[in-house]
C-alpha cells in the first residue's frame, strides 16, 4: 500500500490509486476505525454514496467485465474499500487478484489519468469529496 497515491481526499476519507495493472483504488476513512459498525451513521451513507459513484464511473468509462468491491482488512485492520475494474484478460480473472495468476494480462490502461481526473470532477460536482489542495 505504500505505492499507493493520494488522488483525493476530504470528509474524513481518503482515495488512493493502487499500483496495478488494472484501474484500482482505495477508499480509506482517515480515522482508525477497525470494523464498518463504528463508523459513525453519516461518515456510512457518505462511503457507500463514494462507492456507488466509483463504481458508476468505471463502468461507463472503463467498460470493465465486473466491478470488484471488497473490504477485508487482516492484513491492514483499518475501515477501507478496494474499488477494482476487472477484465477477462487481467492477469487474475477470475480469480481475485490476491489470487493464483491465470495467464499474461493485456489490459490497457494507458487512459487512467483521464478517467482520474473525470472520477474527480464527477465527485467534487457532487459534493462527496473535496479536491486536493
Amino acid at each position: 500500500m505504500s505505492d499507493d497515491k493520494i488522488v483525493w481526499r476530504g470528509r474524513g476519507l481518503t482515495l488512493k490509486q493502487h499500483k496495478s495493472e488494472i484501474p484500482w483504488f482505495i477508499l480509506y476513512c482517515d480515522d482508525d476505525y477497525k470494523e464498518f459498525s463504528q463508523v459513525p451513521r453519516g461518515l456510512r451513507v457518505e462511503i457507500c454514496d463514494i462507492l456507488v459513484e466509483i463504481e458508476n464511473e468505471m463502468l461507463e468509462h472503463l467498460s470493465p467485465t465486473k466491478i470488484n468491491i471488497a473490504s477485508f482488512g487482516n492484513q491492514y485492520p483499518k475501515v477501507h474499500w478496494h474499488i477494482m475494474a476487472r477484465y477477462e484478460n487481467d492477469s487474475y480473472y477470475p480469480e481475485p487478484m490476491w489470487g493464483q495468476k491465470q495467464r499474461e494480462g493485456s489490459v490497457d490502461i494507458s487512459n487512467i489519468d483521464k478517467f482520474i481526473e473525470k472520477l474527480r470532477i464527477t465527485l467534487i460536482d457532487r459534493s462527496l469529496i473535496d479536491e486536493l489542495d
